[in-house]
């Protein structure tokens, strides 16, 4: 099972590297996605798939009877999902507003466009 899911994760990399060198800002966004997801797919791969108990401490004792599984991988997964989707959230309504004001996508394009100047964005002054 484990080998499965670690081919899973670096075919999820090799798509989410190839997606990352495409001109199209989305298909960067989405390689951006692609490869945090393989990223908590390794997180969970190296903190080993067990199906064990829950890690619950009986009371009276000190320590877990029995094998247990490790909660720290899936807290990590948990935290790097919650963060992952903020950012995918800015990154698209800022590809919004990069299409809204640029009607492109394409990172060549807008690299070769110009820069406006600070004095375009100033109100005129009445002299």
């Amino acid at each position: 099972m484990d080998v499965l899911l670690a081919l899973l994760a670096g075919l999820l990399t090799a798509a989410g590297v190839y997606l990352l060198l495409q001109r199209s800002l989305l298909r960067m966004l989405f390689g951006v996605i692609l490869l945090s997801n393989a990223v908590n797919l390794i997180l969970f791969v190296a903190g080993r798939t067990l199906r064990a108990a829950p890690p619950i401490v009986p009371d009276g004792l000190t320590a877990p009877a029995a094998a247990v599984a490790n909660p720290l991988p899936q807290a990590l997964i948990l935290t790097a999902i919650v963060i992952g989707f903020g950012l995918v959230a800015f990154a698209f309504v800022l590809l919004f507003r990069a299409y809204a004001t640029f009607n492109t996508l394409d990172a060549d394009t807008l690299a070769t466009m110009p820069e406006d100047s600070p004095a375009d964005d100033e109100p005129p002054t009445a002299d």
